[in-house]
């Protein structure tokens, strides 16, 4: 037994030119943790600490052969060390629950320094409360409206709720926005009677783009019914100015839509224009990791989900200043009762739009498809497992590729997506790539 032992160590002290890796070492019943300590080093010549009376840590070429020294419990190479994902400070944070369920902060040790290189992010909708605290500054890069009055001021609430998701101050006062480095560029395109005129969205796009978006979101959308044309809402304008947007490199994200305004509750058909070449399609996940059945599904056209229930974020003042005896002034818990428990897929596609932007930020060379990919191919598969029942493994018409996972897409670790102009969606023939399962 003495002469096996001598005979495995002599092998482990052999000299190499690989470089020291670190181990971890168990320490098995009856064995002193220092005594094997010494042991090791004595043999290998690598620097050993003592973790306790369990393990002990070693920096050696190789592990192998470490095993089989007596004592030994088990050998553990430790790689990648763990981090503390980020917390912020904003007393608020502990609402957004769909913040950690996308994994919004736990690539912002590393990549913070990174980010505060800020990316422009358009929200294409009913403008926001442009004197919102999480707001002021520089937050706002610029406005414009489409339908008369100001773009700094929102009667629906929903474009402020969107900006809130995306890019909230991180300031250690209310919430925190995922994207927090982004600049906002806002486009008012909704009309107080709640209408979205197709030549306003057509030109605002427009505008954003020409301002500089890297990220538009579009929360908002057209029935798509391919069985009735005079009901489908395909709009050439509409896509003429999603084309524009695409083609000079801007990432394209859209709610796939609400079967409320479908004809039937589930719509297996995804909204315009989430239902274009190249824009990111975006579903809703419930809190329990179900599709609720407001979502639309979608076999091609629904790419990605994000959590769009019992959300929370900003809203106008003029909306919660009715509630005076509440005390989150400009957020949605005090606001109006369809505020205070949120759903809805534009609000999905807001949390879609701010990962978009920390990826572009965390990649600044990749082109827009290769971040569209990176965010897909990252996605976490859905299955019954995490709570939707009728998921299938890979691909799926109720949540696409999968759940957000924003920290997997920016600590992309894979071979970079090849810059691809087609995509299986749009129409390109046998020039396209087919969509393939996930491994």
């Amino acid at each position: 037994m003495k002469l096996l032992t001598a005979a495995i160590v002599t092998v482990l002290a052999l000299p190499g030119t690989a470089h020291a890796a670190r181990f971890a070492v168990g320490v098995g019943p009856g064995t002193d943790a220092e005594g094997l300590a010494r042991t090791l080093e004595a043999h290998t010549g690598g620097q050993t600490s003592v973790i306790g009376p369990f393990a002990v840590a070693i920096d050696a070429p190789s592990g192998r052969g470490l095993a089989a020294v007596p004592g030994v419990e088990y050998v553990e190479r430790l790689s990648e060390p763990r981090r503390v994902a980020f917390v912020p400070t904003d007393p608020l944070f502990s609402r957004q629950w769909y913040v950690p369920a996308v994994r919004g902060f736990d690539a912002w040790p590393l990549r913070q320094p990174v980010w505060l290189s800020t990316t422009k992010v358009a929200i294409i909708d009913s403008g926001i409360d442009g004197e919102h605290p999480e707001f002021r500054g520089n937050r706002i890069a610029a406005a414009n409206t489409f339908v008369g009055g100001s773009a700094l001021k929102d009667g629906h609430g929903h474009g402020t709720f969107v900006a809130g998701l995306i890019a909230a101050r991180l300031d250690g006062e209310g919430m925190a926005g995922i994207g927090f480095p982004a600049q906002l560029l806002v486009a008012k395109v909704v009309r107080p009677d709640g209408a979205v005129p197709l030549e306003a969205e057509a030109r605002a796009i427009r505008w954003a783009v020409d301002k500089g978006a890297r990220v538009i979101n579009l929360s908002l959308g057209g029935v798509r019914n391919p069985f009735d044309p005079h009901t489908d809402g395909y709009s050439p304008l509409e896509a003429s100015a999603v084309e524009y947007a695409v083609r000079r490199g801007a990432v394209v994200v859209a709610a796939v839509g609400n079967a409320d305004q479908a004809p039937e509750k589930p719509w297996r058909y995804a909204s315009y224009p989430a239902a274009l070449p190249h824009v990111l399609g975006v579903s809703a996940l419930a809190r329990d990791g179900s599709v609720p059945m407001f979502s639309n599904r979608d076999a091609v056209y629904n790419d990605i989900a994000a959590p769009g229930d019992e959300l929370f974020s900003t809203i106008p003042r003029t909306m919660t200043s009715q509630r005076t005896t509440c005390l989150e002034q400009g957020y949605s818990d005090c606001g109006p009762q369809e505020f205070r428990r949120p759903q809805g897929t534009s609000f999905a596609a807001a949390i879609v739009s701010a990962g978009a932007a920390l990826v572009r930020s965390a990649w600044p060379e990749l082109r827009s498809e290769q971040v569209v990919s990176m965010l897909e191919r990252s996605a976490l598969d859905q299955t019954p497992s995490t709570g939707c029942r009728r998921c299938v493994e890979g691909r799926d018409p109720q949540t696409g590729w999968g759940r957000l996972d924003i920290a997997s897409a920016v600590e992309w670790s894979r071979k970079q997506p090849a810059p691809d102009k087609f995509e299986p969606n749009d129409d390109a023939g046998a020039r396209a790539a087919r969509i393939k399962r996930r491994h």
